[in-house]
């Protein structure tokens, strides 16, 4: 679950009001659309949920963690539990695809048996299966994002936040990246998506919250073009 209770981000420096008075709740297992034009909110509401930051006033809360209480010691194990999708891939350029995937399962003590299974399982979840041993240079943008998505996915976290996914790859394949999110979502796990593509949340529909100027301004599900 995530939630945010009467959340308010004031930056000192700048004077900057970042967000006022927000007030989420997202279950687990549901998809969600987070949109808003640039300056709305969206970054800072991702570095509150990954504990980059902490609120002004409120509290915060992802998978049973209480941010705004939790320990430095806890902060590793907090962070295992969230996958991060990125705009830019950040995919480490001299490892393959396979490599790539099982970095992020080495780094968190998976015995390598573990790994032999799953980074293939996740590899065919994603399509790319075949693309094992290639490097990120040889990838579309559009493969080098399911890369990401895999290795997001592969530690099995509750919650998986995609940053602009779609932003770097052509708006062709745009959708199928939304339509594998969704796949994982169907898994049992929390997506949370921030994107500032419109036609795509119209055209998939479901919940959408929407920031303007630090503030939940729409908070409500839709039908997507598609279901209709």
């Amino acid at each position: 679950m995530v939630e945010l209770k009467n959340v308010d981000v004031h930056y000192r420096e700048s004077g900057v009001e970042a967000l006022n008075d927000v007030n989420i709740r997202i279950n687990d297992g549901e998809f969600v659309f987070i949109v808003g034009d640039s300056g709305a909110g969206k970054s800072t509401l991702l570095k509150l949920l990954t504990h980059e930051m902490l609120p002004t006033k409120g509290r915060v809360f992802v998978n049973g963690y209480n941010l705004s209480k939790m320990k430095k010691s806890k902060l590793p194990k907090f962070r295992r539990s969230i996958g991060m999708v990125f705009q830019d891939f950040r995919l480490i350029p001299n490892m393959t695809v396979f490599e790539n995937v099982a970095f992020v399962l080495r780094v968190t003590d998976r015995s390598k048996k573990f790994i032999r299974q799953r980074v293939p399982y996740v590899l065919n979840l994603v399509k790319l299966a075949d693309r094992a041993k290639s490097y990120p240079s040889q990838l579309s943008g559009g493969e080098r994002q399911r890369v990401g998505i895999a290795r997001a996915f592969a530690t099995d976290p509750g919650l998986i936040i995609a940053d602009e996914p779609t932003g770097n790859i052509d708006p062709r394949l745009s959708y199928e990246i939304v339509e594998l999110l969704m796949d994982i979502n169907k898994c049992g796990t929390t997506v949370l998506m921030v994107t500032h593509e419109h036609d795509l949340v119209q055209y998939f529909g479901g919940r959408i919250i929407n920031l303007k100027d630090g503030c939940v301004v729409f908070d409500d599900y839709i039908q997507g073009k598609n279901e209709g």
